[in-house]
């Protein structure tokens, strides 16, 4: 069966004339029994019909299609986009043009849905913000107040309350500077000074520096067996560092009491170096896995623990990372523990 919908007008318009013209010509053949004014007519009324059919679509359907292309590209028309309307935008099909209206379309529908979900992230990080702020502000407010009228008097009570204001401002300069590093990473403004160093001794390093910090907790730190062969990376050591502490404060966060965080460091291909820090805390759900490196995101166990900090360490980690040309991902189950892992080039020789 004859397809038409892939036809350009000049096709249509042929074919539509032919359609009308043959009979006629047939009918004029039997009617006078001469087949050349039979040929003739077949002809005349094939090519007047052509153009007549072509000129309509030309000028009455084409002309409606080269304002929805403008509406398309919602611009004025510029003498090479005036060249494709007068003579390559006819030569399309309709099936071609339609095509083109539901790319269109579907291109209008995912920069919405991006704009929908950018406006609803926006608002849960205005949210966030203010949550993080409002906490220690609140606090520092407190604090005064309850010196202003009257404990100050009592030196002990006054030295505490001083102390506890004290430890929230630190905590808002925390945030303030982190607040101030993330933009930075966002604009791209981050000088990497990379190196060759041994990212074991690194680990060690930072596990080592932690210790005090988690020995309330019981925490054990290791490097799994099978990864202590020194792997050597090329990249900014200090960058790396504020990396690898990040992942391992938040796995001591949202860890269990006698539980363990182990690092573990594969030589993947030669030129890749993966370095893991997994934990057997409280996990993450699966929902909450695509937004953990969003700014100040928390999942709902999350925020019911007390834990500190800005709320900014793993965006900042994966700024750093992507930083140096890499990425860095996340898997975990609820209730069993979560790994967090990134690539680094390898040793560079040159």
């Amino acid at each position: 069966m004859l397809r038409t919908k892939n036809f350009t007008p000049r096709q249509l318009a042929a074919l539509t004339a032919f359609i009308l013209s043959l009979p006629i010509g047939a009918a004029i053949i039997y009617l006078q029994r001469d087949w050349k004014e039979g040929l003739i007519a077949f002809l005349i009324i094939l090519l007047g019909s052509y153009f007549l059919i072509f000129f309509i679509i030309q000028q009455f359907i084409y002309r409606k299609i080269k304002l929805i292309y403008k509406f398309i590209y919602q611009t004025k028309a510029s003498k090479k986009q005036e060249t494709y309307y007068k003579y390559i935008l006819p030569q399309k099909s309709i099936d071609e043009v339609r095509q083109d209206v539901e790319e269109w379309g579907e291109q209008q529908r995912r920069e919405i849905e991006t704009l929908q979900q950018n406006e609803l992230f926006r608002k849960e990080f205005l949210q966030n913000l203010s949550h993080e702020f409002k906490t220690p502000v609140f606090a520092i407010q407190g604090y005064i107040e309850t010196l202003l009228q009257g404990a100050m008097d009592d030196p002990d009570t006054g030295k505490r309350f001083l102390s506890k204001a004290s430890k929230n401002v630190d905590r808002l300069v925390h945030l303030i500077q982190d607040l101030d590093e993330i933009s930075r990473l966002e604009r791209g403004e981050l000088k990497l000074h990379k190196q060759n160093f041994i990212i074991q001794d690194l680990v060690k390093e930072v596990f080592e520096s932690l210790f005090i910090t988690t020995q309330k907790n019981n925490i054990a730190f290791t490097i799994k067996k099978g990864c202590e062969q020194p792997l050597m990376v090329f990249a900014d050591k200090e960058k790396i560092r504020q990396v690898i502490i990040n992942l391992v404060e938040n796995s001591v966060k949202y860890g269990k009491y006698g539980g363990s965080i182990a690092a573990s460091m594969y030589n993947t291909d030669g030129k890749n170096i993966l370095i893991e820090i997994s934990d057997d805390g409280i996990g993450i759900e699966d929902q909450h896995l695509t937004r953990i490196f969003e700014r100040f995101y928390r999942t709902a166990e999350g925020r019911s623990r007390d834990v500190t900090g800005s709320g900014l360490g793993l965006a900042i980690c994966k700024h750093i990372i992507e930083a140096h040309s890499h990425s860095i991902h996340v898997r975990s189950t609820s209730d069993v523990g979560t790994t967090i892992g990134f690539t680094l080039d390898s040793k560079n020789n040159s």
